[in-house]
């Protein structure tokens, strides 16, 4: 039985409760059929336990409600349902982000690129409309099966012209893994801390690791803050420079520094077009057959100097035949073989080096059923939420999102 509503009863008599996908602490996340539409959509129910549960539900709504893009998790309707509050959002057929690097380990460099590309862009439209995020990580990133990027779960975001109370405990909100120094240091949200957030996600999935990490969710944040983390490529060096110093410019210390989420998108999606390094861990390389090269004519000093070689061994030839008392004729055919051999290194056989190409393969289009490479553990993300049963959801392999369902929406 959901929240409140029976699974055969019709919530707001037009959506049919068919599949829990998920459960957190504000909530759960079920698959369900628009009888009207005849759609699947995702339906959220609020757990409200507190009247500020209740405001930070209906300030989601009202945030997606404002974003209508192909990068976003789009927002059908929102009411209450025998003081039940419900949102009914977009089914997004796929899995995420979390869930993908799980499997995975780390994305090649082009894909992670085109994948943080996707969610720059979403990004983009979101702060276009005043909204920030604040809480961007592998979790709230759904990876479709067509490989489209949504960004989902608005929960925590707030409207950068907004005097939010939502935080008035003073508690950070967000994920330490991912927080930006300037946040860290508990100043406002702003556009940028989302910028530098999914500068973080991009630095895990080309590295199959955060860009910090330690003990306790408070060491992690003074790194945000003072560290410096080592560029990817030195991490994986197959990685182009290009795209490691891009990170690197999304992960700048100062928010000035780090560029918006429209010219993000644009960079990163530019990074297909990147040449990659040749190299020789675990890629293919095949040589280029080389062009014959015209014939080079000596010139006299190279003649003089070929013809002086044949009397070398003309004397060689002409002690043997004065051994065999010979030595006169044997010195006289020497010299004749010498000129022979000597008109046939006219034109020597050009020997280019091969030039290496590397032989890749494209991106599989089904990650969860194609992907060959080595699957690495989860990062371990240290929530700062209030909730911490949230956030417990919401990690790879232990959030509720799966669950093997094959179809999720951000929650």
């Amino acid at each position: 039985m959901a929240i409140g509503v029976g699974v055969q009863e019709l919530l707001a008599g037009r959506y049919q409760l068919r599949e829990l996908l998920g459960r957190g602490a504000m909530g759960e996340v079920w698959r369900a059929s628009d009888q009207v539409l005849g759609r699947l959509v995702a339906v959220k129910l609020l757990r409200a336990e507190e009247a500020a549960d209740a405001e930070r539900f209906r300030l989601e709504a009202q945030t997606a409600a404002r974003l209508n893009h192909p990068n976003v998790v789009g927002m059908y309707d929102f009411g209450s349902h025998h003081d039940q509050l419900y949102l009914v959002m977009e089914l997004v057929d796929g899995w995420s982000l979390a869930q993908e690097r799980a499997l995975r380990g780390v994305l090649p460099p082009a894909e992670a690129a085109a994948v943080a590309a996707q969610a720059a862009a979403g990004l983009s439209a979101a702060h276009q409309q005043g909204v920030i995020h604040r809480d961007i990580k592998p979790a709230n990133l759904m990876l479709a099966t067509d490989r489209t990027v949504k960004v989902a779960d608005f929960g925590i975001a707030r409207f950068a012209t907004a005097d939010s109370t939502l935080t008035a405990t003073g508690k950070i909100l967000g994920t330490a893994d991912y927080l930006a120094p300037e946040r860290a240091l508990g100043r406002s949200a702003q556009p940028a801390s989302d910028v530098y957030s999914l500068g973080c996600v991009l630095y895990e999935l080309l590295t199959g690791r955060p860009p910090f990490s330690g003990g306790t969710s408070l060491s992690v944040v003074q790194q945000h803050v003072s560290a410096t983390p080592p560029p990817p490529s030195r991490l994986r060096p197959e990685i182009p420079q290009q795209l490691s110093e891009l990170v690197l410019h999304l992960l700048a210390k100062d928010s000035a520094n780090r560029p918006t989420a429209e010219q993000a998108a644009d960079q990163l999606a530019g990074q297909d077009r990147t040449p990659r390094r040749h190299v020789t861990d675990g890629t293919a390389l095949m040589s280029v057959p080389p062009t014959p090269a015209a014939p080079v004519p000596l010139t006299r000093e190279a003649h003089t100097t070929t013809r002086h070689s044949r009397p070398r061994r003309g004397r060689k030839l002409a002690s043997k035949a004065a051994f065999y008392g010979t030595g006169l004729a044997v010195f006289s055919a020497a010299m004749a073989l010498g000129a022979s051999l000597n008109s046939g290194d006219d034109d020597p056989a050009p020997s280019p080096s091969p030039t290496p190409v590397a032989a890749t393969s494209a991106p599989p289009a089904d990650a969860a059923s194609t992907s060959t490479s080595p699957a690495a553990a989860p990062s371990t993300t240290t929530p700062l939420r209030e909730r911490d049963d949230e956030e417990r959801h919401e990690r790879p392999g232990k959030n509720d999102k799966g669950k093997g369902k094959g179809r999720h929406a951000g929650h």
